[in-house]
């Protein structure tokens, strides 16, 4: 994708566009393939989170803030938590615009927003999510204000969907499954790639949970894994609330903790 304007972006693939508008919201105009979904026929939130994470990456090499740009001045740039809320999943063959928003950062963290609507502008999702600023040679966590390769967002609106907040473990919960970190599950950063937990999750709920209409999605990042490490998968289900909690370890340490509302 080539950009003639960073305040009036214009791009050759007319799948990308910008719009320069209060939000300056980056758009991407795509189809729900059929690789990409479920056997219900729906958009599968590990591609939800592949989806988000790369339109976000997307956003950044447009305004010239590639990751060869950020490893240059030796940072990272990596998810922390995402919410997201499903009015109406997408679903096989359907075309969506997925936009998404940097807004006003929080202290510790960058804050993006995401929505996807049809082609007749029906929403089908909205969300949130937030970002860590990272040290790649030492992996500590950098202030947000150390960030210097572009200005901060001022806008913050409202959301249909929950806050990114700490996911609190419940006591007493079970072994649902164990795997192994594979090859395929990393990234180039080196470690498990996001989207693969909501893979690791679903594999792990019964049939019956699977089949589910989820109305909410929580997920924390807590702690990289990586290729070869173990991940064991806990689970516990409340349902006079609705939800579920699951939670993979490794070593005992968290990884990643999750929430599914129905």
């Amino acid at each position: 994708m080539e950009i003639e304007d960073e305040k009036n972006c214009k791009c050759k693939n007319e799948n990308f566009f910008y719009d320069n508008d209060e939000k300056n919201a980056f758009n991407y105009k795509s189809i729900v393939f059929f690789s990409q979904c479920s056997h219900k026929k729906i958009l599968t939130l590990s591609e939800l989170l592949r989806l988000t994470s790369d339109i976000a990456v997307e956003d950044f090499n447009r305004r010239k803030i590639s990751h060869d740009v950020l490893t240059e001045h030796g940072l990272g740039i990596l998810v922390s938590r995402c919410s997201f809320r499903f009015h109406n999943m997408p679903k096989e063959n359907q075309h969506f615009v997925l936009s998404t928003w940097e807004e006003k950062n929080e202290p510790l963290q960058f804050v993006r927003a995401y929505e996807i609507k049809s082609e007749s502008g029906k929403k089908l999702v909205s969300g949130l999510s937030t970002w860590l600023l990272v040290d790649i040679n030492n992996r500590k966590i950098l202030p947000i204000k150390n960030f210097t390769l572009k200005s901060p967002p001022e806008i913050k609106t409202e959301h249909d969907c929950f806050a990114c907040k700490k996911i609190v473990e419940p006591d007493s919960m079970e072994l649902w499954a164990e795997r192994e970190i594979t090859y395929s599950d990393t990234d180039c950063n080196g470690h498990t790639n996001n989207s693969r937990y909501a893979a690791f999750i679903f594999d792990a709920l019964s049939e019956d949970f699977r089949n589910k209409d989820f109305c909410d999605f929580k997920i924390n990042f807590a702690k990289e894994i990586l290729l070869g490490e173990k991940l064991k998968i806990y689970g516990k289900i409340f349902d006079d609330e609705k939800r579920l909690v699951v939670i993979g370890k490794n070593n005992d340490v968290p990884s990643f903790e999750c929430e599914l509302f129905w």
